[in-house]
């Protein structure tokens, strides 16, 4: 019998092959939701859904996009903000 904590769906239920040639049930945490745009809450595109422990080992430059705003805006909102930015300097 699998241990009382690991009976919730808080885990993801995953057949694993073993070295021996059998199949094991292992129990994995599941992943974040996916991140969103902070002014209209759009799905991000280029941001990768890992836990944290793997999002520690990958390299800055594949976390979130390389531009102005990446990984908090989406492109739409990005191109608004700058154009907005750009446009109230320039006055």
């Amino acid at each position: 019998m699998v241990e009382g904590k690991k009976r919730s769906r808080t885990f993801r239920r995953v057949f694993k092959k073993t070295p021996g040639g059998k199949t094991k049930k292992v129990y994995l945490k599941r992943k974040p939701g996916k991140a969103q745009c902070a002014d209209c809450g759009a799905y991000l595109k280029g941001v990768p859904r890992e836990r944290p422990y793997k999002m520690q080992n990958m390299p800055k430059t594949k976390k979130r996009p390389e531009r102005p705003y990446g990984g908090k805006l989406c492109s739409k909102c990005t191109r608004k903000k700058i154009i907005g930015q750009t446009r109230a300097t320039s006055k």
